[in-house]
């Protein structure tokens, strides 16, 4: 169930949105916070087409959303992932045979540090003429690598073009219809197109530095960059994607793999570390919080849809000018505005119903390289945590894989296993989590095999 904001966070908001517009001189822009899968604040400002003034844009009128179409591709390839049809550390050579750039992978694609040039071979955006298929491959062959793989995040275009290239021939039919397919449709974004569709839309304007009087910008057929930037969407859908990013149904998406998808891969704000790159996302501090997200930019139309994952709270900008104010930053404030005044209120505790036999002597404190670690049961699952351990840093958790053999499934040693050993009468005498031991009384390193 959608929740309500109290008045004063709701003004704020209004604020925060108006000041935007005013400030950067935005025709027409539409803003919106996302909790529970559904708006909890949202508000058109300005006009959608300047010659009917009076008409704001409205949570039915699609933007072009350009570089966040990057999400949905990148989420394509991660389902094929899943499926088993691709692998991330497969190559541009066995995917796209006869390439030059045949080394360059999947997994460096989706997070940009393949080192190849921004944008396709020519200037598509001086002529505003793309390449099609058939030419976008080709052209790769006169693409540079301008930089080595892994060296620098370096944007691009290029790569997420030849990802929906990927996606169109794995699957055996274009980009789009997979899309639709196997995201849009399942998601209910019945007003995400490619480009813009019949309905309502929002009209992208330019307004000039030393003037008042917005230019009507054109729109364009990006034929194969559409995977890149060819997605026109509303506030309304884009809420739903948003929604999806914060908690995927697993019908759509492993949970586990989206999560996999918003670990950072490479640093975008190598001077400040305020901004990271996923698997298709980009990270971005706050201060003690990340937001993860997508911007984009066509001309005419800047969004920004950005997510704290952990409290389920997001936002989504979409602006009708060229000369935007920078979509994540406002994106963000938004929602971190939202999260720090009206936050989401914690469930209410209740106690569990019974402590399973194997755990109970795994309980309280043990010491490990000199360190005190608390093992306690919540809900039946077994967690460990270090004393002194920050608040904001999550516990370890555990499941059982085998008689007295535990997988950490969170938090420090995610991955390795919990052997539990245990004397002829059951009793249990000590532990190894990642091979290191585990006793009830600190012990120096090889202590307990001294006579």
């Amino acid at each position: 169930m959608t929740t309500h904001l109290h008045e004063t966070t709701a003004r704020a908001l209004h604020r925060i949105a108006l000041g935007r517009q005013t400030k950067h001189r935005v025709p027409g822009l539409y803003a919106g916070v996302v909790r529970d899968g559904g708006f909890v604040w949202q508000e058109g400002i300005g006009a959608a087409d300047v010659d009917e003034p009076d008409r704001a844009p409205g949570p039915d009128d699609q933007f072009l959303i350009a570089s966040n179409s990057k999400t949905f591709t990148a989420v394509l390839v991660m389902q094929l992932r899943d499926e088993g049809k691709l692998r991330l550390d497969d190559t541009l050579g066995t995917l796209l045979p006869g390439t030059r750039h045949a080394d360059v992978t999947v997994r460096q694609c989706l997070s940009h540090v393949s080192g190849l040039q921004r944008e396709p071979v020519g200037d598509v955006w001086d002529t505003l003429v793309s390449p099609d298929r058939d030419a976008l491959v080709r052209g790769l062959e006169d693409a540079e690598r301008v930089g080595a793989p892994h060296r620098l995040w370096h944007y691009s275009n290029l790569v997420y073009a030849l990802l929906g290239e990927v996606v169109a021939r794995i699957e055996g039919r274009p980009w789009f219809d997979v899309l639709q397919d196997k995201v849009l449709r399942p998601l209910e974004m019945s007003r995400t197109s490619n480009g813009f569709d019949q309905g309502p839309r929002a009209v992208g304007y330019y307004v000039p530095p030393f003037s008042d009087v917005a230019r009507v910008e054109p729109v364009w057929e990006v034929q194969a960059l559409d995977a890149c930037t060819g997605l026109a969407s509303t506030p309304a859908d884009l809420a739903r994607w948003n929604a999806f990013l914060a908690d995927p149904p697993a019908a759509v998406l492993a949970p586990d793999t989206l999560a996999e998808m918003c670990e950072p891969q490479t640093l975008v704000d190598r001077e400040r570390w305020t901004a990271g790159f996923g698997l298709g996302f980009f990270l971005v501090r706050k201060g003690n919080r990340t937001f993860v997200g997508h911007t984009g930019a066509m001309p005419g139309h800047i969004t920004g849809n950005f997510v704290h994952r952990e409290s389920g709270t997001g936002a989504l900008v979409m602006m009708s000018s060229t000369s935007s104010p920078d979509p994540a930053a406002f994106a963000v404030e938004l929602a971190d505005h939202v999260i720090e005044h009206d936050p989401v209120e914690p469930e209410v505790w209740r106690p569990g119903t019974a402590v399973p036999d194997e755990l109970e002597g795994l309980l309280g404190v043990w010491y490990s390289e000199g360190s005190p670690f608390v093992f306690s049961v919540r809900k039946g699952r077994l967690e460990a945590r270090l004393q002194g351990l920050p608040e904001h840093k999550p516990s370890s958790t555990f499941e059982r894989v085998g008689e007295d053999v535990y997988r950490t499934t969170a938090g420090r040693e995610t991955g390795e296993l919990l052997r539990v050993t245990r004397t002829e009468t059951g009793e249990v005498r000590s532990m190894h989590w990642a091979t290191y031991l585990c006793t009830r009384e600190p012990l120096a390193f090889g202590e307990h095999l001294r006579d």
